[in-house]
This record gives C-alpha cells, structure tokens and sequence, in this order.
C-alpha cells in the first residue's frame, strides 16, 4: 500500500535533472542486497522488473499521527502490500501487477532471518515471507510464484509514503460513493478530493469499505498509484532541479532499494520516462481462482487462477501490454467539452427503457441516443408516455437496483428518483420538459481485456 513512493522515485527521476543532483539523493537511501547468494532464479526476460513492496514500519510516526490516523498496535515486520512493475523496454510503459498479501505461496527453504532456524519449503501467505527472511526471501518466493526474474528491489513504509504525497502537494481522488472505515478512520463523501499524507494512508490501507476486502483495497491502491503519477508528472516538480531535489530529499530517507539501483540507473530511467503520463501506465491483479482457499495452520488464503496468471506473466516477460489496444472514440454530439463524471455502477450494466412525457417530438429518441453514447443499455427503441406534459424528467426504479438508479440519475441532471416495488430490472425514464442534456459517465474502473486490466488516465478522476 505505501509502495506508491517506490514507484515516486522512478517517475520523479525524470529528464533534465543532473548527475550531482540524483548522486546526492542516491547518499539518502538504504540499501539491502536481496539477491545475495540466488540460484537457480527464471531467465532474463524483455524490459525491465522491479518488486516494490510496502512494509507496515511505523517507528518514526509521531504519537499525534498514530491517533489521528488510527496507526496504532505492533507492527508484523511483513509486506502489507506487493508490487511488480514491469517497465518496457521502449520505457513507454509501466505494467504494474498487484499481488495479494494473503496469496498462498510455497516458500522456498531457507534460514530464518531472526531465528537462524533452517526451515524446508512450506506453505505459508505471501507477505509472511519478508518476515522470515526479509528482502531476499521475497524476491525468491516471488520469483518462483511467477517466472519472471526480479531486476530492482523498493521498499517503503508509512513515513515515507506520508512524505511524497505531501512533498508533491496532495494527491487528488474521486469516488462515486461514500467511503467509511472505522478500521483506519477514512470517512470519504462521495466527489472529488485533494488527499494529503496522513489521510492518502487511510484510503490505500482501508479494507473494510466493503465485501471485496483486500482485493478491492488493491484497486485503490492501483488508482492512488495514477493519481499520485499524474501529480508527479503535471505539478512541474520533475522540470524544476531545485523543487526536484527539495521534494526528493524530504522522501527517500526511509527508502530502502537494492545496491543494484543507484545513479545511473535513476538517471536511465528517469531520462526515459520524462514524458510519462497517467496514460503511460496500466495496471491489473493477479487473475485469482479461489479468494478463500483453507490451509491447515494457516488459515485462509488467495489461491491464484494457475492457468491465468502463468499467461500474464509470460506476456510480461515478452514485453506485451496487458491492456487491449484502445480504439479511438467518437465523443457523443455535445458532450465534446463535458468532463465525464464517475458512477458506482457502470452503465453497460443498466437497462434502460425511455418514454417522452413532453408533446416534442423526436425528445425520446434523443434521450435514448444520448444515454446509449455514453455507455447504457438502452432498448433503442423509446415510446411515448402516457402523459404528455411532464414538467420533471423521472427516473423509476426497482428498489434492489437503487445503486444503478443513481447511477442513471446522474447522467439526466435534475431528474427525479422514485422506486417502484417489483418494476424489476430494467430502468423507466421518462422524459420531461425540464430536460437539457445527457451528462456523460463512466464508472470509477472500467478494467478491460483478458487480464482484467485499467489504464491509468481511466483511473484518475475525471
């Protein structure tokens, strides 16, 4: 969940900024050797891979930030969150593949970091991994889970991830629904919203929003990564050496990289994803195909789609994107300057049946072009209302659909929602005197192709 700062230090070490500036920063980090003494690891792949992964250290989080955000009890010294980013080796993309903290995983054997126990493989969950033998055990468990060989290694904790989102002046969020987590305190209305620090740690370690648990919190934390891009590449902080090196130091104290990752290779990367954007970027899970599988001793766990997920990572050892190539789309007629705005259910999911309750003709078929524009599954065929002088577009429903209701409300601004007990599935809209135009939507992940993937400016708020 703080990895979000690893991948800070590769966007913000963009073009233009010179060798003693990046040779100074590099003094700065911490430095672990997780690939000491590896055997037997997969063969190099096209492009460059980099494990980032968020540990849950918290030692120089002052008393105010643990109550204000809720950062008390023991740390578990574990991965709460892993990362592997995939770069092209054109540098044009970022491939970025969350992997579940609780994933079963078959942990190599190896010697306890703190015991100096010698343990033969085991099962055990992902994260449990940094535990028992830190950086090099990680590398090696997920080198084995995956086939792809690891070339950088970042590592990040909570002060460091409060760091850069304030050091690049907040990160901004959309949601289309309230969010509210006693667990870490987050309490979001629903709109637009300019996060700092202390309140981006809420919304990136908060699984107890709703039933998808910490698969849903992966997608938050894949839609901050965006947003945090955008931030980084838009605010001016990469063109401006002095800015550059005032944000960059305030960060990369509680950075940890391998000794592998010094000034050259900032510099390398950073020169060639000068032009990053949000764009740029893509982001999946890996395809899962149990999200409770028992293990005895262990507990629970997320036991991945094997067949899937060896197909993603064969596409990112060959240096393929993951999402489908975009078509390029035709804006509905009048919606050319209209931002879209987000919606908790995506409209190809809401049937739609529309009437004219206005005497204008052709009003209907309006509304239902419109709508079917921006994503609804209209009938494409509208009728006439019963009544014919409607002052107020109304929009009725069944009450178990009521989150698609709103959904479509919002694309008919200044309508009116009543619920119909038993009317099923399909929306009735019909259309009044009131009406000025289809607002377009779209819903906060549109994830595409067939590794479920979200490009990163289909992430960021509208």
């Amino acid at each position: 969940m703080r990895v979000a700062t690893g991948l800070s230090v590769l966007v913000l070490g963009a073009g233009g900024i010179g060798h003693a500036v990046v040779s100074n920063l590099e003094t700065g980090i911490g430095r672990v050797d997780p690939f000491k003494d590896m055997k037997n690891r997969p063969q190099d792949g096209t492009g460059t891979n980099l494990l980032l992964v968020g540990t849950d250290g918290r030692d120089t989080i002052t008393r105010q930030e643990r109550q204000k955000y809720k950062l008390g009890g023991a740390p578990c010294h574990c991965t709460d969150t892993i990362m592997l980013v995939h770069l092209s080796a054109d540098k044009q993309r970022a491939s970025v593949v969350s992997l579940p903290r609780d994933s079963y995983a078959e942990m190599p054997a190896h010697t306890d970091r703190t015991t100096g126990k010698h343990h033969e493989g085991h099962p055990v969950k992902l994260n449990a991994a940094y535990a028992e033998g830190g950086p090099t055990l990680t590398v090696r468990t997920v080198e084995n889970m995956t086939g792809v060989k690891i070339d950088h290694y970042l590592e990040v904790d909570f002060t460091s991830f409060m760091k850069t989102v304030d050091a690049v002046g907040g990160v901004k969020i959309c949601t289309a629904r309230p969010m509210k987590d006693s667990y870490t305190g987050l309490d979001l209305p629903a709109g637009t919203h300019q996060l700092d620090g202390g309140q981006a740690l809420q919304y990136v370690r908060s699984r107890h929003i709703d039933v998808a648990a910490d698969l849903g919190r992966m997608e938050r934390q894949q839609k901050f990564m965006a947003a945090l891009i955008k931030q980084a590449t838009s605010s001016g902080v990469l063109l401006n050496p002095v800015k550059f090196q005032q944000v960059s130091a305030s960060v990369l104290g509680s950075v940890r990289a391998d000794k592998g990752f010094g000034t050259e290779q900032m510099l390398a990367l950073g020169q060639a994803m000068k032009d990053f954007s949000p764009a740029s970027s893509e982001f999946t899970s890996v395809p899962v195909g149990n999200p409770s599988f028992p293990v005895k001793g262990i507990g629970s766990t997320v036991r991945w789609d094997a067949a899937k997920s060896k197909k993603l990572f064969q596409a990112l050892n060959e240096d393929r994107p993951l999402a489908p190539a975009k078509a390029e789309a035709k804006p509905a007629a009048g919606s050319e300057r209209q931002p879209a705005k987000l919606v908790d259910v995506a409209p190809k999911e809401i049937r739609v049946q529309v009437y004219n309750g206005t005497p204008k003709d052709g009003l209907g078929q309006t509304v239902d072009t419109g709508l079917r524009a921006t994503g609804f599954a209209t009938t494409g065929g509208p009728l006439n209302g019963e009544l014919r002088e409607v002052k107020r577009t109304l929009v009725e429903y069944d009450p178990r659909w009521d989150r698609s209701a709103k959904s479509l409300a919002t694309a008919l601004p200044g309508s009116e929602l009543k619920p119909v007990k038993g009317q099923g599935g399909v929306m009735k809209v019909t259309v009044g005197s009131d009406f000025t135009k289809v607002q377009p939507v779209k819903p906060e992940t549109r994830q595409s192709g067939e590794f479920s993937t979200v490009t990163g400016d289909e992430a960021v708020c509208p």
